[in-house]
């Protein structure tokens, strides 16, 4: 019998670690099967692009994985049992149970709406494809002068004001930080922030906390009410619920607790990346949620369920930081250099050549998970059962 891999969601993490592990073991050996609701990669970092109406590559994945041994299951997953080492999924054709050796979980995050009130009503996210449809129809609909407030001061928050701004120059768009305006970046990175929100007419207020949103307005926590003709929540993201309802040991966030391979301290067969995983890095400090973090943590889940099959050494990549990649709308960007544990130094990167800079590692990203089995070692090894019985063999004869 074949050794049974599951990977769950096909989000970047997902998809890489299906194809990585495609290319490192044996058909005859292994079933690796790729559990995904929609047929189609969605590519999350270009979402605001999605919401201010480009269009974006279509990436079915059909294509993708096609003769990569990897089976492709078009499924919603409803419930996993780690002590049975069962998946139930739903489909066109009703209700089954997939049965696992080994499981890689990868169901991501979606939107955070932090509990504050109206946010679920009136609010509209750009973490999943069908939120960022939702926003693009509505900003379609918008007068010129119209109010789009962004809440949030992140990497999202940010890329989504500037595009905005830049697509819709008749709008007014505004942002509301909890605290100051990139006050994480270098004195540099703040500066040409500044620059380019002034260039683009978007109004600022910092610290600044919405507590409520309404249909026409979000109320900060200081009582301002700041008119909203459409609010856009980017205040982080929430794991995927169904981790938090096993047995697997999670954090308060439902975030999947594991070791330095990705592998759950409380269930060995059980791997977890992306998103879905509290990964301890550089400094003793959680990685943050982010592709940056992701990609990295499905190489190492990938290599280390590859070795430790077939037997071989574990791998020691520790991850790390080295920048963090700012668009700005399609003409400006900022490169922001961070030290290996994600605290920003004096060196940026700013205007046109960032804005080429963070395209190509958008396109990379895209290109590594539609080519899913290209650019590693060609040499698939046998798993270590398959190894002994063909040893034991040998012996015999």
């Amino acid at each position: 019998m074949r050794h049974r891999i599951i990977v769950l969601g096909a989000g970047y993490t997902g998809a890489v670690a299906a194809g990585r592990l495609a290319k490192r073991l044996r058909r005859e050996d292994v079933a690796i099967t790729l559990v995904n609701a929609e047929p189609d990669f969605v590519e999350r970092v270009r979402l605001h692009q999605l919401a201010t109406g480009q269009d974006l590559k279509a990436r079915p994945f059909s294509k993708m994985f096609a003769g990569t041994g990897v089976e492709l299951r078009l499924a919603k997953v409803t419930f996993v049992d780690v002590d049975r080492k069962t998946v139930a999924v739903t489909d066109a054709n009703g209700a089954e149970e997939l049965a696992y050796d080994t499981l890689v979980y990868a169901l991501g995050s979606g939107w955070n709406t932090q509990h504050v009130p109206g946010t679920a009503e009136h609010a509209d996210e750009i973490a999943s494809r069908p939120g960022a449809l939702r926003l693009r129809e509505r900003l379609a609909r918008l007068d010129a002068r119209q109010t789009v407030v962004v809440v949030g001061g992140g990497l999202t928050g940010l890329e989504a004001a500037t595009e905005i701004a830049e697509a819709r120059p008749d709008l007014d768009v505004a942002l509301a930080a909890r605290s100051g305006l990139g006050d994480w970046l270098s004195p540099k990175g703040r500066a040409h922030l500044r620059k380019v929100f002034g260039t683009l007419g978007i109004t600022v207020y910092e610290h600044a906390a919405v507590t409520s949103v309404e249909a026409d307005r979000v109320t900060t926590a200081d009582g301002k009410a700041i008119p909203a003709a459409v609010t856009v929540w980017t205040t982080g993201f929430a794991v995927h619920p169904i981790a938090k309802k096993t047995a697997l040991e999670v954090t308060g966030t439902g975030q999947i607790v594991v070791d330095g391979t990705m592998r759950s301290v409380s269930h060995p067969d059980v791997y977890a990346i992306g998103d879905a995983a509290m990964v301890i890095g550089p400094g003793d400090k959680p990685l943050r949620m982010s592709c940056a973090s992701g990609t990295p943590t499905a190489w190492q889940a990938a290599d280390a369920i590859a070795a430790r099959v077939t037997g071989t050494k574990l791998p020691n990549a520790p991850i790390r930081y080295f920048n963090q990649c700012i668009s700005l709308g399609r003409k400006e960007g900022l490169i922001q250099y961070v030290t290996a544990d994600d605290r920003a130094v004096p060196a940026v990167l700013t205007g046109r050549l960032a804005a080429v800079y963070k395209e190509l590692v958008c396109k990379g990203a895209a290109w590594g998970v539609a080519n899913p089995t290209l650019g590693l070692p060609t040499r698939r090894r046998a798993t270590r059962d398959r190894a002994a019985a063909g040893s034991a063999v040998k012996a015999q004869a």
